[in-house]
């Protein structure tokens, strides 16, 4: 068929007219070029394709336009959003994503794999590219959490056989490799063995041995990057740097200078998302957001498009698929007047007009979730202040405390021992010292264990809490602030609504999101959701919270595969040496 059109035996579907070509393959400007769309897929590139036009073809003027590929997100995770698959692409098309690759362990955590598949088959209705990486860690550290679910070996092989399904998700227990865990070295054999893309999450700051160790494992790529020197090194090493830049953790500006600044090679470098909330998706973009940040900090645009094209799509072997404009591949093609601005006006993807001017053109499936999937909150009973005490033994003198010290915009933590003065046999919260209280409530099985720790760089300032079921990647309940009654508030609270967020001041709700599907999603539009986001941020500033996006913050918190110091709901976790460690030192 494709052939017949650029013969002139079939007339094109839609033809393009008199754009410049962002010719990502050759790194190439080419202006009047025309492209020729039969069947969704890319038929003719080139100065004419009038040959292709006949009364029913829709032409599209696109002078003075850049005719660039259609933005790929090589990892993300939906869950993030709090939206379902269907209203994250309802949220993205606009913003020119035609192509996403999706880990959604979140849900894994919570479901097991009834809740990829229910991901998976979600993401097949879609009209863009949806691809899905199998979960690899869930729970993300057996043993020192509990999961909702457990993604074995066997789940793994199996979900590598689904349509759709493009490789592992990122594996993130990094020491377990290093250690020749049995069971991590089976999902990656098999992995293998399908021929899939390995995903890789190495946290750790040790570029030595363990590093190694890592990438001799087969990760083929790499998102925790933080420093310079962890990108070049995974470059080096033979995995993809992927450079991030979601609403928490913005690694693109340290990073980045590999190759601005020492010249490397960006073949092998990929820009992502990784977490972005629904009210960045409304309020910034998606990926366009991306390519801007990047080429605001010196890269080429030729350079920030390859990163969040081609690069992308020949790394997940679907380069003869997506990620360029040429024939046989699909028409995902984006319009754009500017590419420093870089705002598309139009958004074709599978060879269909999706967006104009940042409206949705098509309609989206309409999905039913089954009752299991909103039935995720189980408590053995509700709970009172008395259960976030910390104890100390009788103890009276001053004593050294573990605590978690979190950095604005980044997602390692700093592991602070502090002297307290028990009050009465317990910890007390410091406001003067930004420290409060942080609590992990277990919530799949009722079992009724309650973890209490401290956190400092909040700035919270008023008498209050923040409760969630989002709290990576366990998913827990998570809740923290400076008034025991008013978290206790937040977490009945939070089953009473089924699960999302709430903030508690004064023993009054001033900020609520409902997320009902798994305790992790919305089905609504991204902008009512974005709205209920909202509150949950303006409810973190009237409790003195200054820092960026303190609610993804606090969801990693309890993300125990992510130095230094973090918190679950089996106890508190030095994560450099996998082991639990009391909150008050003996």
């Amino acid at each position: 068929m494709l052939i017949d059109t650029a013969m002139v035996r079939i007339a094109a579907d839609l033809v393009s007219r008199h754009g410049t070509w962002v010719c990502v393959q050759t790194g190439e400007f080419i202006p009047g070029t025309d492209v020729a769309v039969k069947d969704g897929h890319i038929a003719f590139v080139g100065p004419d394709a009038s040959h292709t036009i006949n009364r029913d073809t829709l032409v599209i003027e696109a002078e003075g336009k850049y005719l660039v590929p259609g933005l790929l997100d090589g990892h993300l995770h939906v869950e993030s959003g709090m939206l379902t698959v269907t209203e994250y692409v309802r949220a993205v098309i606009p913003h020119g994503t035609t192509g996403m690759f999706i880990d959604p362990h979140e849900i894994a955590n919570v479901f097991g794999l009834q809740g990829i598949r229910l991901m998976a088959d979600e993401a097949l209705k879609q009209p863009i590219h949806v691809y899905v990486q199998v979960p690899s860690c869930v729970p993300s550290a057996p043993g020192m959490e509990t999961s909702g679910g457990e993604i074995t070996p066997a789940d793994v092989a199996e979900a590598l056989t689904w349509e759709g399904v493009i490789g592992l998700g990122e594996m993130m227990n990094y020491p377990g490799v290093a250690a020749g865990d049995p069971q991590v070295l089976a999902k990656l054999d098999a992995t293998r063995k399908a021929g899939r893309v390995i995903g890789g999450h190495y946290a750790g700051m040790d570029l030595g041995l363990p590093f190694h160790a890592y990438a001799a494992g087969g990760a083929e790529d790499d998102h925790e990057g933080t420093r310079l020197e962890d990108a070049v090194a995974r470059a080096r090493q033979g995995m993809k740097p992927m450079l991030r830049y979601s609403s928490a953790w913005q690694d693109v500006a340290a990073q980045v200078e590999a190759v601005t600044r020492l010249g490397l090679d960006p073949r092998h470098f990929i820009l992502c998302t990784d977490d972005c909330h629904a009210e960045t998706l409304v309020g910034e973009g998606h990926m366009d957001r991306v390519v801007r940040h990047a080429i605001s900090l010196g890269l080429p645009p030729m350079t920030a498009l390859q990163m969040s094209t081609i690069n992308t799509a020949e790394h997940f072997g679907l380069a003869r698929e997506i990620g360029h404009i040429a024939p046989g591949r699909w028409a995902d093609i984006l319009l754009v007047q500017d590419l420093a601005e870089f705002q598309p006006e139009m958004v074709i993807g599978k060879g269909k007009i999706l967006a104009v001017k940042g409206e949705l053109q098509v309609s989206l499936p309409e999905m039913e979730y089954p009752d299991w999937v909103r039935r995720s909150i189980h408590l053995k009973q509700p709970l009172m202040a008395a259960d976030f005490a910390i104890k100390t033994v009788g103890q009276e003198t001053k004593v050294k405390v573990n605590v978690i010290g979190v950095t604005e915009n980044q997602a390692p933590t700093r592991h602070l021992v502090l002297d307290f003065q028990p009050v009465d046999g317990e910890i007390r919260v410091d406001v003067a010292r930004d420290v409060i209280k942080l609590a992990v409530v277990e919530r799949h099985h009722a079992t009724g264990s309650i973890q209490v720790g401290l956190v400092t760089g909040f700035g919270f300032s008023a008498h209050g809490a923040v409760a969630s079921t989002v709290a990576h990647d366990c998913h827990q309940i998570i809740v923290m602030g400076t008034d025991e009654q008013d978290m206790s508030l937040a977490v009945n609270t939070l089953v009473e609504m089924g699960g999302g967020q709430v903030v508690i001041k004064d023993g009054q709700d001033i900020g609520r999101l409902a997320l009902p599907i798994a305790g992790l999603m919305s089905n609504e539009r991204a902008d009512r959701v974005a709205a209920q986001a909202q509150t949950i941020l303006d409810g973190f500033k009237a409790c003195g919270c200054r820092i960026n996006n303190p609610n993804m913050t606090m969801s990693l918190l309890a993300l125990v595969v992510i130095p230094e110091l973090r918190l679950s709901d089996k106890g508190l976790v030095d994560v450099n040496t996998f082991s639990f460690i009391p909150v008050v030192q003996e």
